[in-house]
């Protein structure tokens, strides 16, 4: 059995049509774990429209979204959890084909496959992956931190399935993180273990409007840098990584579009400078560092164009 893992805060116009995708699915031997995160709409009210007897609605006080995951992990029954965010949607053969995955390379701690985007207008675009190391439809993910940094994750959220041993020996979601939290889990899961991947596009990311270049992102980035440290003593402690320079790298650069999309010159330019002390050879954060240095109307009618 696969246990399903949804965090739920105030989803209420969404979370229905994210249930009814798992319902839909082809693989039917599942239960979801929803963990109601003190939701203030009628998110639950949605839920227990269903009456499915594989459904269980947790409750717990705010706590934040890796709170709420890990509560749901703690909670499952299966040995295979899936996670699924309350907007996001999977198409019917998303458990079937992880399945085949775990069936194929047991010996993997985490099994992935790609997905695509849709943004607030319905239009779909794919993901880009680059340099997967192997030919055929799946395989082995050996160079995870390599192709993070030159690709859309490879590893997303809601189109990841781990064994629950491999994701609670290592703690489970980093709790107090808001931004990057998931990032930091499946860094932390490809140090530790094998990773199946998939080709198959069989997941469905729904973009917000925070995803405009030009729109504020929904939250500012953590203070600290909690994300970031943690990256860094992964490196130390497997210095062997040499890709994992270049990912720490590819992070501060994603830092530092959140930045100048605040309008914060210091700190984009701080985090252009960290990402090249990482990899010199990131030529995508430089940009960055001139816009920073320019009147806001001119930096925002470039980004606008770009």
């Amino acid at each position: 059995m696969i246990s399903i893992v949804i965090p739920l805060y105030n989803k209420e116009k969404r979370i229905a049509h994210t249930i009814q995708s798992v319902f839909n699915q082809t693989f039917q031997d599942f239960e979801i774990v929803i963990v109601d995160d003190d939701s203030t709409d009628g998110s639950v009210d949605e839920v227990e429209k269903f009456s499915d007897l594989r459904i269980r609605v947790i409750h717990q006080k705010n706590a934040g979204v890796s709170a709420a995951r890990n509560r749901g992990i703690e909670e499952s029954k299966g040995d295979l959890i899936a996670f699924l965010d309350a907007d996001d949607e999977w198409k019917p053969e998303y458990l079937a084909t992880q399945y085949r995955l775990y069936q194929k390379y047991p010996d993997s701690s985490v099994f992935a496959c790609n997905y695509e985007f849709r943004d607030t207008e319905g239009k779909v675009t794919s993901t880009i992956i680059r340099k997967l190391p192997f030919i055929g439809e799946d395989g082995i993910l050996s160079n995870y931190f390599e192709v993070a940094s030159c690709s859309h994750p490879p590893l997303w959220t809601s189109a990841v399935v781990v064994k629950k041993t491999a994701i609670w020996e290592m703690g489970g979601f980093p709790v107090g993180i808001k931004s990057g939290e998931d990032l930091l889990t499946w860094a932390r899961l490809a140090v530790n273990g094998e990773i199946a991947y998939s080709k198959k596009v069989e997941a469905i990311y729904e973009l917000g409007e925070s995803y405009v270049l030009t729109n504020l992102p929904p939250r500012r980035q953590d203070k600290g840098d909690p994300v970031g440290k943690e990256l860094v003593k992964l490196l130390s402690v497997y210095p062997e990584k040499i890709a994992l320079k270049r990912y720490i790298s590819h992070w501060h650069k994603m830092r530092a579009s959140v930045a100048i999309r605040y309008g914060e010159k210091i700190e984009t330019m701080k985090e252009v400078l960290t990402s090249l002390y990482y990899y010199p050879f990131n030529m995508r954060v430089i940009p960055f560092f001139f816009l920073a240095m320019l009147p806001k109307k001119v930096r925002l009618f470039i980004i606008r164009q770009y």
